[in-house]
This record gives C-alpha cells, sequence and structure tokens, in this order.
C-alpha cells in the first residue's frame, strides 16, 4: 500500500501520530530537544481529550522555533509545528498529516542539497509517496536520505493501523531513530559550510 493510501485509510489516532512522528523527526531544526514534544506523544498515548492536546500544543509552540537557515528546511519544520490543529477531528489530521509527510521529505530532500524549499512540484516525491508496495517503486529517484524518511512515514501508518494504540511505542521509537538520523545530517550540513 502506498504512503498516500495509508493516510487516506489511517483513524484520528494514527494520523496524529503520523504528523507528530514528522515533526519529531524534524524537531532538531527547531532547536528543541528530545523530549520537547514528550506531552503531545504522552497526550495520545493516555487518549487525552481535545482541549488537553491543545494546551500540550501550545506549550510545544512556546518552547520551539524556527532556526535561521539558508535552504528553508527549518522553516518548513515549523510550519508543521504551526499547522498543527489544536482539535483531533480526522478530517484536520488528515490535512495535517499529510502535508507533514510532505515537509518532512522535502526537509530530507533539501538536507541532501537536492531541491529549493519551495519546489512543491517534484515528481520523484509525488511518485514515491504514491508508489504502491514495491520498495523499489517507492525510493526511485530519491536520495538514500528520502528514501529512509519515506520508509520511516509509512513504517508508523503500518505499526498503528497493525496494533492500534499498541502501535505507539513502536511509532515513537521509528521518530527517536529518525531524529537521530537528522540531527547527523544537519550536522554535517554545518560542517560542509563552516
Amino acid at each position: 500500500m502506498s504512503l498516500v493510501e495509508l493516510i487516506a485509510q489511517a483513524d484520528e489516532r494514527g494520523l496524529a501520530v503520523s504528523g507528530l512522528a514528522c515533526l519529531d523527526r524534524c524537531v532538531p531544526l527547531l532547536g528543541g530537544d528530545d523530549e520537547v514534544l514528550r506531552p503531545l506523544w504522552s497526550s495520545l498515548a493516555e487518549g487525552a481529550a481535545d482541549g488537553d492536546w491543545a494546551q500540550r500544543l501550545e506549550e510545544v509552540r512556546g518552547k520551539l522555533d524556527a532556526a535561521d537557515d539558508e535552504d528553508g528546511a527549518a522553516a518548513l519544520a515549523h510550519r508543521m509545528l504551526t499547522a498543527a490543529p489544536g482539535r483531533r477531528s480526522a478530517a484536520e489530521l488528515r490535512v495535517w498529516a499529510d502535508a507533514c509527510s510532505v515537509a518532512a521529505l522535502r526537509v530530507h530532500r533539501l538536507l541532501d542539497g537536492a531541491a529549493a524549499p519551495d519546489d512543491d512540484a517534484d515528481p520523484a516525491l509525488h511518485a514515491a509517496r504514491s508508489a504502491g508496495t514495491s520498495a523499489e517503486g517507492r525510493t526511485e529517484g530519491v536520495s538514500p536520505l528520502v528514501a529512509a524518511e519515506l520508509r520511516r512515514q509509512i513504517a508508523v501508518l503500518e505499526l498503528l493501523s497493525a496494533h492500534g494504540p499498541a502501535g505507539l511505542r513502536g511509532a515513537l521509537e521509528v521518530a527517536t531513530e529518525g531524529r537521530r538520523v537528522l540531527r547527523a545530517a544537519v550536522s554535517r550540513r554545518s560542517r560542509r559550510r563552516d
């Protein structure tokens, strides 16, 4: 199943986790530490009410800000955070999860030095998100960094689809691993610029 299909079929929790996991992997671009999004993860694990999610979201927004960057990767990550819906309705979360998916893939592509930040019409990214179960079809025409991000996004949605709320821990582990990868990519980019 393609990433686009997985997002289309995900339930409210799956959509919230998908968007949050994309944002979590991009936290190094926002100057956040590894625990800054923990209140939002906890809200999803606890099945907290919308009001609790909204309050925790505002607290997180107050702690994170986009760092200056030349290629726009941090701006994309910041847009993920500002676009997060305060209400966890399936319709709003589906739009957010889809936007986060695209933004996270673009962030990884930018860290590879492969495109401009406002290049929305990348046929390789569109094809990779829409490709079916073939791993080769999904990653054709994209860099290894982008291909790995695509696999992480699919893994998060598949974990939640297969295991429901019990898949949340695995999704957090996937996000944590992706954050380490992105942090290393940011560090490499900084060394190249120095």
